[in-house]
């Protein structure tokens, strides 16, 4: 992203200070640029489990960005005008690592951060997933659905830490007044994806690059809706900035849906590669579909992706690209772009 930030400081009418939790994470990085190029100031968050120092690398030097080191697991004692509560793992891989850890990191970071808010009396946003449905039995899933989650399972640490964080911050709304704003994230790709974290879209694109097979669990016609992150950021900016009264939990993501054979074709298609695909089996409690319903995200926040997969998994191959060779995107030499 252009570091050409200050031309665009102009538009901002309130200038605020802004902690973002997993702030050099996938998401988070990219929330970061967004909130500095519209000229507020940005504490970054993380303790580098999953986020990386070359997310955010960009920044480090911009007078209106601070990186800090710290495990939302732990108080936070801080000075800010908004929160953006990111921090946690959030592929299969990374947090099935140390499910314990996993769990408190909803759990014990949603106080965390729910008790700074209610201290400085200042608007909290949650990161909530579309795991919080489960395997779902409703399709699409709307945000009355209550789910259909195992409470023991191995994805379960995630799931219901999940669950359990936006139990919290509905109770402090209700108990406290406190100003909350909670999103359910669908399925998101694009640029910064760690290339080993086992989710379908980096899986399939390093695969691909490498010429390897391409690895599909069950027989590829589970679905996901897949949403770029330029999208989703969009629409964490406009939940944030939405009236009081809307505390969601709101659905973000895209209700294009896909198989993921359909995606695994496409990206080999796209990059030109020779890969095959192999078929493993499907890991347990695995969704079989998942699409949302963004009814109340284009009411309340007039908020609809944009961006194509072709188009957004365009630019995530190149990202990855430039990644594995270190150096400008040869490997892409014709390719179908």
């Amino acid at each position: 992203m252009s570091m050409a930030v200050d031309s665009t400081a102009s538009r901002v009418t309130s200038r605020k200070t802004i902690l973002i939790t997993g702030g050099a994470g996938f998401l988070g990085s990219h929330l970061c640029d967004r909130l500095i190029a519209e000229g507020h100031d940005v504490i970054c968050l993380d303790n580098f489990f999953t986020g990386s120092k070359q997310n955010v690398e960009h920044l480090i030097s911009h007078p209106r960005f601070e990186l800090l080191r710290h495990d939302v697991t732990f108080p936070l004692y801080i000075e800010v005008d908004e929160i953006y509560n990111l921090a946690c793992p959030a592929s299969p891989i990374h947090y099935q690592h140390d499910p314990v850890q996993t769990t408190k990191t909803s759990v014990h970071g949603a106080i965390n951060m729910l008790g700074l808010a209610k201290r400085l009396k200042c608007k909290v946003f949650q990161a909530s997933t579309s795991e919080v449905y489960g395997d779902p039995s409703v399709h699409p899933q709307t945000e009355d659905y209550w789910g259909n989650v195992n409470p023991i399972g191995p994805r379960s640490c995630y799931d219901e830490g999940k669950r359990c964080a936006e139990t919290l911050f509905f109770d402090y709304h209700r108990q406290h007044k406190l100003d909350i704003k909670v999103a359910r994230i669908f399925n998101t790709y694009g640029p910064r994806m760690h290339p080993n974290d086992g989710r379908v879209v980096s899986n399939f694109v390093v695969q691909a690059l490498r010429g390897e097979p391409i690895t599909i669990y069950g027989d590829g016609s589970q679905t996901r809706a897949f949403c770029y992150v330029d999208d989703l950021i969009e629409g964490f900016i406009r939940l944030m900035a939405s009236p009081a009264d809307v505390t969601g939990p709101i659905n973000l993501g895209n209700p294009g849906e896909f198989t993921i054979r359909e995606l695994a074709e496409m990206t080999i298609e796209m990059i030109g590669s020779k890969s095959s695909l192999t078929f493993l089996p499907l890991p347990q409690d695995d969704p079989k579909q998942r699409r949302p319903d963004i009814t109340l995200a284009e009411k309340h926040l007039d908020w609809r992706p944009r961006v194509a997969l072709a188009d957004g998994l365009r630019q995530t191959i190149t990202y990855f690209d430039r990644l594995m060779s270190n150096s400008a995107p040869t490997k892409m030499a014709g390719r179908k772009a």
